[in-house]
Parts: C-alpha cells; sequence; structure tokens
C-alpha cells in the first residue's frame, strides 16, 4: 500500500481533491504558507555555488517568451479566447513545485530552482509589455502589473530564497537539520496540490455551464500547450545533459498564477485552460515518476 502510494501520489491528489473539493477548497488561504515551506525545505539542500544561469536557461527564457507571443498570434485569427488561453499557458512562470518533482525525477534541482527564480522574474517584467498587444481587457500599467505580479512572486519564491541563505550562513547547523528533512517538500506539494485541485474543480463545477464548447477547446489547447513545452523543455534539455531538469523547467507551471491573469486580465473563461493545465501537467508528472520508480 505504502508502495502504491508513493508510485500514485499526485494522481491520488488530484483524484482526493476532485472529490471533496466541497470541503477541501476552503484550505485555499493556507496555501501560501504550504508553498513557503515547500521551498524552504527544498532550497535547505542546494549549494549557493549551484545557483547560477546557463544556457539552458537561456534557450528555455527564449522559448517560454517568444512561444507566447507565436500561440497567441497563430490562434488568434480563428479565435481570440482560445488564443489568450493557450498563451496564459506558455508566459506563465515555472511552478515552484518544479524544483521538488524534478529532484523525485534524478534530475538537477539547482538548475530548475534557477530557472524558475528567473522566469518569474522576467515574466514580470514581459507581461505587462505583451498583454496590451493581446487583447488585454482594460488598459494595463506597467508598473501596477509588474508590482501586482511580484508582490505575488516575492513571499512565496524569493523570500524562502532568502530566508534559507541567511540562515546557511549564519545558522548553519539550523540549515543542516531542515535539509535532513528536505524530502518532506514531495509530500507537502502533494497536499498543496490536493488544495489547488479542489479550488479548480470548485471553479468549474459549481461555476456557470454556459459556453461548455469553448471550455472543451480551451482544455485541449492547454493539453497540447503542456504536453509541447515538456517535449521541448526534454529536447532542449538533453543537448545540456539535463532533459529532466529542462522539461520541469518548462512544463511545469504557477497554474495558480496563471488562473489569477486570466481572470485579472482577459475573458474570465479563459482561467479553464490554466485548471485544465494543473491537470495535465501532473498527469505528466505522475506517469514520469511511475516510470522513473519502475525502472
Amino acid at each position: 500500500m505504502i508502495q502504491f502510494i508513493k508510485q500514485y501520489t499526485l494522481l491520488i491528489a488530484m483524484v482526493i481533491g476532485i472529490l471533496g473539493y466541497k470541503w477541501l477548497s476552503i484550505l485555499m488561504p493556507f496555501t501560501p504558507i504550504l508553498i513557503f515551506l515547500m521551498l524552504l525545505l527544498t532550497f535547505s539542500k542546494i549549494e549557493t555555488k549551484n545557483l547560477k544561469p546557463t544556457w539552458l536557461h537561456f534557450w528555455l527564457m527564449l522559448i517560454q517568451i517568444g512561444g507566447c507571443v507565436a500561440v497567441y498570434y497563430a490562434v488568434a485569427p480563428f479565435n481570440q479566447l482560445l488564443a489568450q488561453g493557450a498563451m496564459i499557458c506558455v508566459i506563465c512562470p515555472t511552478a515552484t513545485a518544479a524544483a521538488v518533482v524534478t529532484g523525485k525525477l534524478g534530475g538537477n534541482v539547482a538548475a530548475t530552482a534557477t530557472y524558475t527564480l528567473f522566469i518569474n522574474i522576467a515574466v514580470a517584467v514581459a507581461a505587462p509589455l505583451l498583454f496590451p498587444l493581446m487583447g488585454a481587457k482594460e488598459n494595463v500599467d506597467f508598473w501596477t502589473l509588474f508590482f501586482n505580479i511580484f508582490s505575488k512572486v516575492f513571499p512565496l519564491l524569493i523570500l524562502p530564497f532568502l530566508i534559507i541563505m541567511f540562515i546557511r550562513f549564519f545558522l548553519p547547523k539550523v540549515q543542516k537539520t531542515i535539509a535532513t528533512y528536505s524530502g518532506a517538500a514531495f509530500y507537502v506539494w502533494a497536499f498543496t496540490l490536493i488544495v489547488a485541485v479542489a479550488q479548480v474543480a470548485k471553479t468549474l463545477i459549481d461555476g456557470k455551464s454556459e459556453q461548455v464548447t469553448t471550455k472543451i477547446w480551451l482544455a485541449v489547447a492547454s493539453l497540447i500547450v503542456c504536453a509541447l513545452q515538456f517535449l521541448f523543455g526534454k529536447l532542449i534539455g538533453k543537448k545540456y545533459g539535463d532533459s529532466i531538469s529542462g522539461g520541469q523547467a518548462l512544463g511545469q507551471k504557477n497554474t495558480i498564477l496563471a488562473i489569477w491573469l486570466a481572470q485579472q486580465y482577459f475573458n474570465p473563461l479563459t482561467a479553464v485552460g490554466a485548471g485544465a493545465y494543473l491537470v495535465w501537467q501532473n498527469i505528466i508528472n505522475s506517469t514520469q515518476l511511475y516510470l522513473k520508480q519502475k525502472k
């Protein structure tokens, strides 16, 4: 039973979230605390000297920023709402849990963590410049959107990093103690996933039922975008000897931020794509973990 749970942790988490969405969704306000704890545990085991940008990060960032523009203008002539939903799934920065899953798959945790730090800041700059060109529902002021995104990124991503660096430098024994429990970060993420899926399920199930066809197309578009990003990330990562980190860095997204961006600056219906992306990326991750453990 324990082995079964380990192999299918993410899938089990999603099922629990869907089945218990009415009760579990009320825990959503606590997810920032869970993400903060998860990153604190993850960063505790990473050497500072390994957190440095590489050519892999440059190419991944180029594909992500350039890809969102390409996806939008390729789909917009047919359906602008669908184009916006797909674009959000591309430009959305890497999830804070990507480094955790990378570690479970045997990849370079430091490389994924480094990219996560850089891409979140890059998106905070790129989004205010690109959104007005992509049919944002209101005039997007650069500095307002930049600080809105940064205010969501800083406490959940940058602050845990700064705190663990402070502890590493001034309280090395405490840092080593925290590092011994770094493996628990994966299970913290699993619980966070339960709550996130419950919130998405609540939005979809209890929300308005009109425009079902559009919602289905948004879900299909997010599946295609999700699969392509994992694929391209792995292919580029393979060139630099780390296909796992490349795939996770480009494919695993901060869907909570994506949903917020969609609802705040575009037609709220586009958030369906980001919500579906949460499911697709965790199905892919579950499959990867299963194959890794089976091997």
